[in-house]
């Protein structure tokens, strides 16, 4: 065997020196594209190549890693690091957070719902059922209350919604069967196509998520204040892996946190608010509001046998429902008073 020359000896060291010793890439499975909804995963990853030096990567894939309702179970086995779900997708799966899906909450911000998302992650119940498929919460993705662009005749009464099938999850979809609609729960990506066909006849989604999935493009009418309610859709990350990351690592993950949904909800009170008005007279759909009285009626209907349903549900299962849906009214209380 030739030696090495010195010249050698001192590149490979160099090359020692300068790599990273600890070099970390997490895969992350989300879905659709980059829109306003992924945007606080795409300022993790940017956030956390920086504070490592490049040592932490991650690399996000929209779709290519899992379907969107299996992302849970793939986070369970390891399949990849890092995920997005939603809890009204499988409600079985993750039932104590669906008490932030239950309608008429009365969450009005971004902010608001992002604080109360934080507060219930954190309770020991929810960590708890969380960790069944072995993942950590780590953030929320707060999305504005949902409403429905639908095509055909035009709602102008509640009852209207009567024996109209409309994609809903979660309470949103219970809130809607209580006027008479009939609930549909396609995914994000099958939505538009269940609206062109006439599967569906309406979609409740946040604003981006209509201008992401194309529901604006064959939508004839827009609800501007059903606002029944919102879905809860954690970042999750796989237990394991979380607990295999350095200190150093694990520190520039959990540092990032905050200032990755700031920069979420500045995006989106913004640009994706800013450009719904513009879309809707865009794309030539009217606007459908609803009486107060007839919001309020439709308020009395869902919000409390829902709620009471659900706690009684979450008690039948061992689960402290009547202590989790307190601490989210007594939160929202509590937020709403500091903020005024």
């Amino acid at each position: 065997m030739k030696k090495l020359t010195v010249a050698a000896v001192a590149a490979l060291m160099t090359t020692a020196l300068t790599a990273p010793a600890f070099a970390v890439e997490w895969n992350v499975s989300v879905w659709g594209k980059r829109r306003a909804f992924t945007e606080h995963v795409e300022k993790m990853k940017e956030l956390v190549e920086q504070k490592t030096n490049g040592e932490f990567t991650m690399n996000i894939s929209y779709g290519g890693l899992s379907k969107n309702r299996e992302n849970l179970d793939g986070i369970s086995i390891g399949a990849f690091e890092m995920a997005q779900f939603c809890a009204g997708y499988h409600r079985d799966k993750n039932p104590t957070i669906t008490v932030l899906e239950l309608p008429f909450l009365g969450v009005d911000t971004l902010e608001l719902e992002r604080e109360l998302s934080e507060v219930v992650y954190d309770h020991p119940a929810v960590e708890a059922d969380l960790a069944r498929w072995n993942a950590t919460l780590l953030m929320p993705s707060p999305m504005p209350q949902y409403n429905v662009v639908g095509k055909g005749d035009k709602p102008s009464k509640l009852e209207d919604f009567s024996g109209l099938a409309v994609r809903a999850t979660g309470g949103i979809g219970q809130a809607m069967e209580k006027v008479g609609a009939v609930p549909t729960s396609v995914t994000a990506t099958e939505a538009r196509q269940a609206l062109d066909s006439g599967i569906v006849q309406g979609v409740a989604f946040a604003p981006h998520a209509h201008m992401s999935f194309g529901t604006v493009e064959g939508g004839q009418w827009w609800t501007t204040n059903l606002n029944p309610g919102t879905v809860n859709c954690p970042v999750v990350v796989n237990t394991d892996a979380l607990n295999a990351l350095s200190d150093e690592h694990r520190e520039a993950l959990m540092s990032s946190v905050e200032e990755s949904l700031d920069h979420y909800v500045e995006n989106y009170n913004t640009n994706t608010m800013g450009k719904w008005d513009p879309t809707l007279e865009e794309k030539g759909i009217e606007k459908v509001t609803f009486g107060e009285d007839e919001i309020a009626a439709f308020e009395e209907k869902a919000a409390g046998p829902i709620a009471k349903a659900w706690v009684e549900e979450m008690n039948g299962r061992g689960l402290p429902g009547q202590e989790l849906y307190d601490l989210v009214t007594k939160t929202i209380e509590e937020k709403k008073a500091q903020n005024q």
